[in-house]
């Protein structure tokens, strides 16, 4: 496949760029945000409001060596148990701050691998989650679902406290691809959970596959695309393996002269796009894919299309609180992250406190920023009107952002009266041109040219 020049000599090729799934990104938070800031932000949500809830659940009966999650391994359910109690503590104290009337718009159960609870445990866990705030009438409750990790039991615990949604990682069917990055799940095992979760009325499933693996070719990730198709998923992420064994030990296993080159990268994205596009989905965003008949692809065409840390979504809530150790929370007035060791977030807990140990309180310009970078992200667009709107800026500084940009970036961008825009041929280069409006990324650049 040939490609426009202009995307190696903009760093396509050899930029590490943040996923920008928050602005500032989570490198940059710092210590001047604390549980009790983390308390009254809680305490300021609006009675009778929607709120978002995470909870995470940092065990895996096996790490996968390609993953950089923030999750440990066990062969024992006895962590598993003890972690669930202090969850249940955790929600009590949110229960005593979070104002009355409040429900859920969206509820997610992510990990590590939050199936390793047993049926028994699910439920409570559901049932603790609920005496805090209901789910509200259009409320989506989404469970991130390891196929070797999933019984009958289990399923029937999910389906009766509600789950609607399932989220399963698929990665890429190949036998050789899964050995080498510690991930083996076959399609049949996998076809048959998604039979069984569809037998138990929920309809609603999405899937993630990678590209960029070891071993990967375009033949391979064809085969892999066309064999998740079969199991016909509402939505699919289609995410670029990041492989960084400096940074994740784990991925030390996975030999680094198996790796495709980025140019080659991008031809197995190309790849798996077309064949996505070809069977019916509509493309959202940077790297999802929906049926035009699911929520994201009816939000994404009608404007309202956000970003959070689990990617895409079509949740609105401006309140999204993390549950768990390493979770992160949003609010109107900034960002709050648990301790992210396992321990350090119990002891708390058992302490009666919350473990939010940073954070980042929004100022000056974050807001405008992160507005930007997300609409970018999720629209490849920027409209002045919207932006002049709602939010403290003027039609000169909006010229001085977007001038700033396009002299980095020239004819890949458009700068008209109605706003930024980034065409079809520069879409590649998305998450570079939004890093053009981080303001936390440019001057860590300029500290370390300055070093």
């Amino acid at each position: 496949m040939t490609h426009d020049p202009q995307l190696a000599r903009l760093g396509l090729f050899d930029a590490r760029v943040p996923r920008y799934t928050s602005y500032p990104t989570a490198p940059h938070f710092g210590a001047s945000v604390d549980a009790g800031d983390f308390t009254s932000w809680i305490e300021a949500v609006p009675e009778g409001s929607q709120i978002s809830l995470y909870v995470h659940v940092p065990f895996c009966r096996r790490l996968c060596w390609f993953c950089a999650c923030r999750t440990q391994g066990t062969t024992s359910n006895d962590p598993v148990n003890a972690y669930v109690e202090m969850l249940l503590l955790e929600l009590a104290m949110l229960a005593r701050h979070l104002p009355r009337g409040v429900s859920l718009s969206r509820l997610h159960w992510g990990g590590g691998t939050p199936t390793l609870l047993d049926p028994e445990r699910m439920t409570r866990l559901a049932e603790a989650i609920f005496r805090v705030a209901p789910m509200a009438a259009e409320g989506e409750f989404s469970v991130e679902i390891d196929p070797n990790e999933i019984d009958d039991p289990r399923l029937d615990a999910l389906a009766a406290a509600g789950m609607n949604r399932a989220s399963i990682g698929v990665q890429d069917f190949d036998p050789m691809i899964q050995k080498a990055i510690g991930r083996e799940q076959s399609y049949e095992l996998t076809r048959d959970v998604v039979e069984r979760i569809r037998a138990r009325g929920i309809a609603s499933l999405n899937a993630d596959i990678l590209y960029g693996l070891p071993h990967q070719t375009g033949p391979r990730i064809a085969d892999s695309v066309q064999k998740l198709l079969t199991l016909s998923p509402d939505r699919v992420a289609l995410y670029g393996y990041a492989h960084v064994p400096w940074m994740s030990r784990r991925q030390q296993m996975i030999p680094s002269d198996t790796m495709p080159t980025p140019q080659e990268r991008l031809d197995l994205f190309e790849t798996a796009r077309q064949l996505f596009l070809w069977d019916g989905y509509r493309e959202i965003g940077i790297d999802h894919f929906a049926r035009p008949e699911d929520r994201m692809a009816r939000a994404h065409a009608a404007g309202r299309l956000r970003r959070n840390f689990q990617g895409y979504t079509d949740d609105t809530s401006p309140v999204l609180i993390g549950i768990g150790a390493s979770s992160i929370s949003r609010f109107p007035q900034g960002f709050a992250q648990n301790a992210a060791a396992t321990a350090a977030h119990v002891k708390a807990i058992r302490e009666g406190r919350f473990s939010v140990h940073k954070g980042h309180r929004f100022s000056g310009e974050d807001t405008l920023r992160a507005r930007i970078i997300e609409a970018l992200m999720c629209d490849f667009a920027v409209r002045r009107e919207e932006l002049l709107a709602n939010y403290a800026t003027t039609d000169a500084r909006l010229d001085e952002l977007f001038a700033a940009a396009q002299a980095t970036f020239g004819e890949m961008v458009r700068v008209t009266d109605e706003g930024f825009f980034i065409p079809e041929k520069a879409r590649p280069l998305t998450r570079m041109i939004a890093r053009a409006f981080d303001a936390y990324d440019s001057a860590q650049a300029r500290h370390s040219a300055a070093i």
